[in-house]
């Protein structure tokens, strides 16, 4: 049986994260300097919430990831690093594909839209989205070679813009630990190097994600969308 859950980086907390509950309407919430408080028109969000689907509930707090330039990220309001050296456990999103048995996965696809019709964008709001493919926990070293996108930079999901899916990597393994045989330094964090073709029961991405407001009030048409094909 194939299922996709999302989890949680918690602040502040290490290991495998925590479950999202997205089919009983949970989910993240972008927030300003603590939960419930607005993000100015035109600024990034400085803390991020698992919440409800109405922005109300407070549940746990989750590492923050802010938009800062093109190729840059700032973790939880410190200085902002290039997003090559951003570690999988700082991202805020963990989304997780398992199988009974093991499978490849491949046209690995994310798009942030209105929660209505995966065609529209979510209303009122510009969202960035990175993935990071950075099993290692310093940030000295940078991604692995194994990747669905080759650009260091954000990906951009705005109202203005055509609607289009972020690729994401395939067949990442368990934790994001798969790559290529182009990588070859242990410290990088990677358990194997079969790229396209590795099988596993589960496999992990890693989504840094920045949400930026161009109308005020709050953004409930607001939702992301993640499918793959396996194999």
């Amino acid at each position: 049986m194939a299922e996709i859950k999302f989890y949680a980086n918690i602040l502040g907390v290490s290991g495998d994260g925590s479950l999202i509950n997205h089919s009983a309407g949970s989910g993240l919430g972008f927030y300003g300097n603590g939960f419930g408080i607005s993000v100015p028109v035109g600024s990034q969000q400085t803390t991020t919430f698992i919440t409800d689907s109405t922005g109300a509930n407070q549940g746990a707090q989750l590492n923050n990831t802010g938009y800062t330039a093109s190729g840059t990220v700032s973790i939880n309001s410190s200085t902002a690093i290039n997003l090559d050296k951003l570690p999988n456990y700082l991202c805020p999103l963990n989304i997780r594909f398992t199988h009974s048995e093991a499978v490849k996965v491949q046209n690995c696809k994310l798009r942030i839209f209105d929660r209505s019709n995966i065609a529209n964008h979510a209303s009122g709001v510009v969202t960035y989205v990175y993935e990071a493919r950075h099993p290692a926990i310093l940030q000295t070293t940078t991604n692995l070679s194994h990747r669905g996108r080759n650009d260091n930079s954000w990906y951009e999901f705005d109202p203005v813009s055509a609607m289009s899916d972020m690729t994401f990597t395939s067949s990442p393994g368990a934790s994001g630990t798969n790559t290529s045989t182009q990588d070859t330094s242990p410290s990088l964090g990677y358990i194997t190097r079969e790229a396209s073709v590795h099988s596993s029961t589960r496999h992990d991405w890693y989504a840094a994600l920045s949400s930026e407001p161009v109308t005020i009030g709050s953004k409930t048409q607001y939702g992301l969308y993640f499918t793959v094909e396996y194999l």
